[in-house]
C-alpha cells in the first residue's frame, strides 16, 4: 500500500482529480475578491462538464471541448451577473437557484441531444495523460499567475478594491461593476474548465458527475482566506484524500464503497472544523452591491 501511494501514477492520479476542484475554487476566489457571493461553482462545473462533451463530440477534438467548457461557464456567470448586479437578486438565492437548474438541465440536455437520460456518448479526451492535459497546465498557470495578478497589476487593485473599498472606486470614477464582471467572468471560465476536466478525463458525461465538488471548492475558498493559490493547495489535499480511498478500495481493503464516498465531504468538515476562525476574512463589501 505504501509503494502504491509513493508512486507516479499515484501522483498522477491526484493531479487529475484536484484540477476540477482547484480550477473552481480559485474562479470562485477570484469572482469573490471582487465582492460577488459565488454559490454556483457547482453549476458551472456541471454546465462545463456537459458543454465540453457537446463540443468534443460534435467536433471531435478534446481542446474544443475545454472551449466549450470554458464558454459555459462564462455564460453561466454572465446569468448570475445580470440577476446580481441588474435584477438586485439576493446572490446567495441565485447561486443555488442555478445549481438546482444545472441538475436538472443537464439531464434535460442529455435527452435533448442524445435520446439519454443519463450519460452522453463517448467523447475524445485526455485521458490519464497529465502532461499532455492542457488543463493542468491552465490550473499551474492560474495558481502562480493570479496571486501575482491580484497583488501586482491595476486590474488587481480594482478587483480588491471592489471587494473592500467600493467607495473608494466610485471616489475616482470607476463604476465597481466594472471590475465585478471582468473578475466573475475569468473565474467562470476557470470553473467551467473544472467542469471540462470532470468530462473529458473519462471521455463522456454522466449526469449529477460534479458530486458537489463545487461546494467543496467554495469551502477550501473559505478556508483558504479567499486567496486562490491556498484554495488551489487545499483543494490539492482533497484530491489526495480521494485518490488515497480509491487505492484503498482496488487493494481490497474491507471499506464500504459508499463509506469511501463520504470521506472527502467528512475531510471538508474537519479541516474547517479545526481551521475555523483561523482563515482570512471575507472582502468586506463581500454580497453588498
Amino acid at each position: 500500500m505504501i509503494e502504491t501511494v509513493l508512486s507516479l501514477a499515484f501522483l498522477a492520479q491526484v493531479v487529475r482529480i484536484a484540477v476540477p476542484y482547484a480550477l473552481a475554487a480559485m474562479g470562485g476566489a477570484l469572482t469573490e475578491r471582487a465582492g460577488v457571493i459565488d454559490l454556483a461553482l457547482e453549476a458551472k462545473l456541471l454546465f462545463g462538464a456537459f458543454t465540453a462533451a457537446a463540443f468534443a463530440h460534435a467536433t471531435g477534438s478534446a481542446f474544443a471541448g475545454v472551449l466549450g467548457g470554458m464558454f459555459a461557464g462564462v455564460l453561466v456567470t454572465a446569468v448570475q451577473l445580470f440577476c446580481a448586479l441588474r435584477l438586485r437578486a439576493d446572490q446567495v438565492i441565485i447561486g443555488i437557484a442555478l445549481n438546482v437548474i444545472a441538475l436538472g438541465g443537464t439531464r434535460f440536455l442529455l435527452q435533448l441531444v442524445y435520446h439519454e437520460g443519463a450519460n452522453s456518448p463517448p467523447v475524445p479526451a485526455f485521458g490519464h495523460d497529465v502532461l499532455a492535459n492542457p488543463l493542468v497546465w491552465i490550473a499551474l498557470v492560474a495558481a502562480v499567475a493570479l496571486p501575482i495578478a491580484i497583488r501586482r497589476t491595476r486590474w488587481g487593485l480594482r478587483l480588491r478594491a471592489a471587494g473592500d473599498r467600493p467607495d473608494a472606486l466610485t471616489a475616482v470614477g470607476v463604476s465597481p461593476h466594472r471590475p465585478r464582471i471582468a473578475a466573475a467572468l475569468v473565474g467562470g471560465a476557470l470553473a467551467g474548465a473544472g467542469g471540462a476536466q470532470l468530462t473529458l478525463s473519462v471521455g463522456g458525461f454522466v449526469a449529477d458527475m460534479s458530486g458537489g465538488r463545487g461546494y467543496i471548492a467554495l469551502a477550501m475558498v473559505i478556508l483558504a482566506g479567499w486567496r486562490p493559490a491556498i484554495a488551489a493547495l487545499a483543494c490539492a489535499g482533497i484530491a489526495a484524500a480521494e485518490a488515497f480511498n480509491i487505492a484503498l478500495q482496488v487493494s481490497g481493503v474491507g471499506i464500504p464503497h459508499e463509506l469511501a464516498q463520504l470521506a472527502p465531504y467528512v475531510l471538508t468538515l474537519v479541516v474547517l472544523t479545526v481551521a475555523g476562525g483561523k482563515h482570512g476574512r471575507p472582502p468586506r463589501s463581500l454580497g453588498k452591491l
